[in-house]
């Protein structure tokens, strides 16, 4: 039995300040929902930025801000109808193009070394349609995660979630990443690991 095993409130969180080389770029991603559900794992895994396009939902929305839970607010994100324009100025960040799509030359999402790649801007499309077809094109890899069920696909905030922690913990020895540690007042050094 584990002593001292208490459930962690708000305040008992010390934020750090871990920045992945990892941008997210949602094209036409148009439910609020979604989107601030995005925002909020963008803030908890170190996601540098979002840039919104096409018919994606943006701040000020009400219902992307209560499920953001605020984070819309802290997350850097950027918004461009520009999208040939995006992708040709992150490319020449140096920025490696990863769509995370099912197709007939996508890979598991697990087989590729996200720390060779060093920069990555990952992709995700439409909640319907997917990622479009002329961004199929251009990207470095195009990923997926294996489904061991009936269905072939997943929410895309879900989808998301188990992407971007895949792919930081990757990146997680490439930036120093500090290990997640707790202070609890009065608490032991057993319960500070």
């Amino acid at each position: 039995m584990i002593d001292n095993n208490r459930q962690l409130i708000h305040q008992d969180h010390q934020a750090h300040a871990v920045c992945f080389p990892l941008t997210l770029l949602l094209d036409d991603v148009s439910d609020p929902a979604n989107v601030g559900a995005i925002f909020r794992l963008a803030d908890a895994l170190g996601v540098e930025r979002l840039i919104l396009s096409g018919n994606t939902v943006r701040p000020p929305n009400r219902r992307l801000s209560r499920t953001a839970r605020s984070t819309d607010k802290v997350v850097a994100y950027e918004w461009s109808d520009e999208l040939d324009a995006v992708v040709a100025r992150l490319q020449a960040q140096g920025y490696r193009m990863v769509a995370l799509e099912l197709t007939e030359q996508s890979v598991d999402l697990k087989t590729v070394d996200y720390r060779q790649l060093e920069k990555v801007c990952l992709i995700l499309g439409a909640e319907q349609a997917g990622v479009r077809a002329s961004l199929l094109e251009i990207v470095d890899y195009t990923v997926h995660i294996p489904m061991q069920g009936l269905n072939s696909s997943m929410n895309v905030a879900t989808a998301c979630a188990i992407a971007v922690h895949e792919i930081t913990r990757h990146l997680q020895g490439a930036v120093g990443a500090p290990e997640l540690k707790h202070n609890i007042e009065g608490g032991d050094e057993k319960t500070q690991k």
